[in-house]
C-alpha cells in the first residue's frame, strides 16, 4: 500500500480538533484500467441526541465539531428559541453522544413534537420540522447593504481555501459568514449543508452579531429551507458556489433576500434583489 504524500500533508495541516474527525482507510483504486491500493481519509459521522428540557427531542447526524453552535443554530432556525439568552443551560457529552439543553420557557412546537424522533443529516428534506409556511412569519428584509461582486469572489475564495475537512476527505459541506469589507467572520464544516449553516448562525447568535449587514455563504445548493434559515436570521445576501431552486428564489423575492449562485472564480449569477451587488 502506498500513501499519498500530499494527502498526509493535508492531514498534518489540520487543526488538532479536526484531526479527530477523520480516519485513515485502505482504499482499492481503479485508474485507467489499473488497480492499486492507497491510504485515504474519511470524515466522521455521529448521531447526536438532543434532550430538550428533560425530554429526548431529536437526533442529528453530524460531524462532531462546533456542537454547541450547531445546537444553538438548529434551535434558532427551527424557531424553538429567539435568542441565545433563551437557553439557560447547555451540556455536551460527546462520549454519550448527548446534548442537554434547558430553555427559559417551553415551546408549543416542541411540545407537539416530543416523541417524534427524527434522525437526519440535514440533507434532502433539510430542516426537521420545515414547512414552506415557515417563511410566512419571517419579516421582509430591509437592508441597505451593498457589496461588490469582486468582494464576493474574494470572500468565496478566502474561506473555501480553509475548508480542511472537505479538501482532505471530499465528504464535507461548508458555510461561512462574512462582511462587505471582505472579512470572513466564521467558518464551519459538516457532513450536511444545513448543519454547516446552523453552525455559523449559532455562532452569530452566541456572539450577538448584527446580521443585517452580513453575507452568508455555502457550498451547497440554495434550497427553500436554506433560504428561510438565512432570512429568519435577517441576513440580506445569500451566496453559493452551487445553484438555487425555483421555490427558494420565489421566497427570496418575497422576503427581499439577494440570492447569488454559481459564485466560482470571477463569475457569479445574481437571481434576486440585484441592487445590493455592485458590478
Amino acid at each position: 500500500m502506498c500513501a499519498d504524500s500530499g494527502r498526509k500533508e493535508e492531514y498534518e495541516a489540520l487543526a488538532p480538533e479536526l484531526k479527530e474527525l477523520v480516519a485513515a482507510r485502505k482504499v482499492v483504486t481503479y485508474r485507467a484500467g489499473e488497480t492499486g491500493e492507497i491510504e485515504d481519509y474519511v470524515i466522521s459521522e455521529v448521531p447526536i441526541t438532543l434532550e430538550l428540557n428533560g425530554r429526548e427531542f431529536v437526533t442529528l447526524l453530524c460531524a462532531p465539531v462546533m456542537l454547541e453552535e450547531l445546537i444553538v443554530g438548529f434551535l434558532y432556525t427551527e424557531t424553538l428559541i429567539k435568542r441565545y439568552a433563551d437557553i439557560t443551560n447547555i451540556s455536551i457529552d460527546l462520549e454519550k453522544q448527548l446534548v442537554k439543553v434547558e430553555t427559559t420557557k417551553k415551546n408549543l412546537l416542541a411540545e407537539k413534537l416530543y416523541g417524534k424522533r427524527t434522525i437526519t443529516t440535514g440533507c434532502g428534506r433539510g430542516t426537521i420540522f420545515y414547512h414552506v409556511s415557515d417563511s410566512l412569519g419571517t419579516k421582509k428584509i430591509d437592508s441597505e447593504l451593498t457589496v461588490s461582486a469582486e468582494t464576493i469572489s474574494e470572500l468565496m475564495r478566502a474561506w473555501q481555501e480553509e475548508t480542511g475537512l472537505f479538501l482532505l476527505t471530499g465528504g464535507a459541506h461548508a458555510a461561512a459568514i462574512g462582511d462587505s469589507s471582505g472579512q470572513v467572520l466564521v467558518l464551519a464544516e459538516d457532513i450536511g449543508r444545513h448543519n454547516a449553516v446552523d453552525k455559523v448562525l449559532g455562532k452569530a447568535l452566541m456572539e450577538e452579531w448584527n446580521l443585517a449587514d452580513k453575507i452568508i455563504m455555502t457550498t451547497g445548493r440554495i434550497s427553500s429551507e436554506m433560504l428561510i434559515k438565512a432570512a429568519k436570521a435577517g441576513i440580506p445576501v445569500v451566496v453559493s458556489r452551487s445553484a438555487p431552486t425555483e421555490l427558494a428564489l420565489a421566497i427570496a423575492a418575497e422576503l427581499g433576500v439577494t440570492v447569488v449562485g454559481f459564485a466560482r472564480g470571477k463569475r457569479l449569477n445574481i437571481y434576486t434583489e440585484p441592487q445590493r451587488i455592485i458590478t
